[in-house]
C-alpha cells in the first residue's frame, strides 16, 4: 500500500516548493472517514471498495484524517483513539486498500467548500467512484452530501446499517449496500470504545473482527518500576489518550521494520537467562499491563502504557512491540506509598499469571 498526504497529491506541478513534489495518482474507488479501529464496519466498506475497484479495473483507495476533526475542534474532549496513524496504516493494507491518502485537518482543509473538495476528488485524485457512508457529510459547515456529488457527477454507493436478520438481503441496488450490524445495533468505533473502557474485550473483538491490540516503540520512562523490582517496558502510545484504562493480560511480539513478527524477537534478547514466559500466540511473551495516568504515581494527565515480563531480563529500548490484550483484571488503583504499590503490582501479577496457567 502507498501511503500520500493530501498536499503532495494537490499541490500544482509549478509550485515554487522544493519540499512537495506533486504526484498524480492512477483512476481510483475512494472511501473517505476517520476509520478509527478499522471495525467489522469499516471492513464492509472496504469490501465494498475492493469489489467495485475490481469490476472496473480502478484501483482502491481511502482517504483519512489527521488530526480526527474531534481532536482538531476540542483535543480535551476528543474521543480516545482506537488505532493511531501506523495502526490503521497497517490494518488499511491487511485489508486490501491499494492507496492511503492522509488529509491534514487544519484551518484550511475544514474551511473548503463542498465544490472545492469535490473539484479536488475528481480532478486532482482522479476519483471515478466513491463508497460512503449514509450519514457521509463534507465541506464547510457540513454543506456536502452522497447526493451532491452525484449531482456533480461520481458515482456514489452508500452503505446502510441492518440488523443480522436481514444482512443477506438482496434487495439492493447499485446505490445503496447493507452492512454489517451484530445485534441490531449499529457497529461504531463509539461502540468498540465503550466496551473497551468497561474490560469487555471480547464483546470489543467481535465488533472488531480480531483481538484489540496497540503497536508501539519502546521509550524511556521515568524508570520508577525498577527501583521497585518490577521494571517495565514503556510503550509510545503516539495518541491524546488509549481506549483502554486497567491492569490487563497481554501477550507481545517484536515487529520489524516492515510490521512483520520477529521470530522469537523478545526471547533472543534475554540474559542471564531470564528469557521470560511464553504468551498464548507464537513468538510472543507473556505481559503484565498498565494502561492509564498511574494515579498512585501521581503524573496528572501523563497517560502510558506499561508493561512488565515477569521472568525477563533484556533490553528492550527501540523495539517496536505488538501488543495483544487478553484479559482484564481490573481498573487502575490509587495505593497509598510505595510498598502498598508494590504490594498491589505483585498480586496483579501473580493474579494474571493464575490466570494464563488456566488458558493453556
Amino acid at each position: 500500500m502507498k501511503t500520500y498526504f493530501l498536499e503532495q497529491l494537490i499541490s500544482s506541478p509549478h509550485t515554487s516548493s522544493t519540499d512537495t513534489v506533486p504526484v498524480e495518482l492512477a483512476s481510483c474507488v475512494l472511501t473517505i472517514g476517520n476509520f478509527d479501529g478499522v471495525h467489522l464496519g469499516h471492513q464492509a466498506m472496504l469490501a465494498q471498495v475492493r469489489e467495485i475497484a475490481h469490476t472496473q479495473n480502478l484501483g482502491a483507495a481511502v482517504m483519512i484524517f489527521e488530526p480526527q476533526p474531534r481532536e482538531f475542534f476540542a483535543p480535551a474532549k476528543a474521543p480516545a483513539r482506537l488505532t493511531n496513524l501506523a495502526e490503521k496504516q497497517a490494518l488499511l493494507a491487511e485489508y486490501g486498500v491499494e492507496t492511503l491518502i492522509v488529509a491534514g485537518f487544519d484551518t484550511e482543509f475544514r474551511s473548503l467548500s463542498a465544490q472545492a473538495f469535490a473539484d479536488i476528488l475528481a480532478k486532482r485524485l482522479n476519483v471515478k467512484a466513491l463508497v460512503l457512508g449514509d450519514d457521509f457529510r463534507f465541506g464547510h459547515d457540513r454543506t456536502g452530501d452522497s447526493q451532491f456529488l452525484r449531482g456533480y457527477g461520481l458515482d456514489v454507493t452508500n452503505l446502510h446499517t441492518v440488523t443480522d436478520s436481514n444482512t443477506n438481503n438482496d434487495n439492493t441496488d447499485s446505490d445503496n449496500v447493507d452492512t454489517i450490524d451484530n445485534d441490531a445495533a449499529r457497529i461504531s468505533s463509539t461502540r468498540v470504545r465503550d466496551l473497551l473502557l468497561a474490560g469487555d474485550l471480547q464483546a470489543a473483538n467481535r465488533l472488531l473482527g480480531r483481538d484489540y491490540a496497540i503497536t508501539g516503540g519502546v521509550v524511556r520512562g521515568d524508570q520508577i518500576g525498577r527501583t521497585i523490582d518490577f521494571p517495565t517496558a514503556n510503550i509510545d502510545l503516539q495518541r491524546i489518550k488509549p481506549a483502554l484504562h486497567g491492569i490487563f493480560a497481554v501477550d507481545v511480539v517484536s515487529l520489524d521494520d516492515n510490521g512483520n513478527v520477529i521470530a522469537n524477537g523478545l526471547t533472543t534478547l534475554a540474559s542471564d537467562g531470564h528469557t521470560g514466559v511464553a504468551g498464548l500466540r507464537p513468538h510472543s511473551l507473556f505481559g503484565t499491563a498498565n494502561i492509564g495516568k498511574r494515579p498512585s504515581v501521581d503524573k496528572g494527565d501523563d497517560w502510558r502504557l506499561e508493561v512488565h515480563f515477569p521472568q525477563l531480563q533484556a533490553d528492550l529500548y527501540g523495539l517496536n512491540l505488538h501488543v495483544r490484550f487478553l484479559h482484564f483484571l481490573h481498573g487502575e488503583r490509587r495505593y497509598d506509598g510505595i510498598e502498598a504499590l508494590k504490594a498491589g503490582i505483585h498480586q496483579d501479577v501473580a493474579d494474571l499469571l493464575e490466570w494464563r496457567e488456566k488458558q493453556i
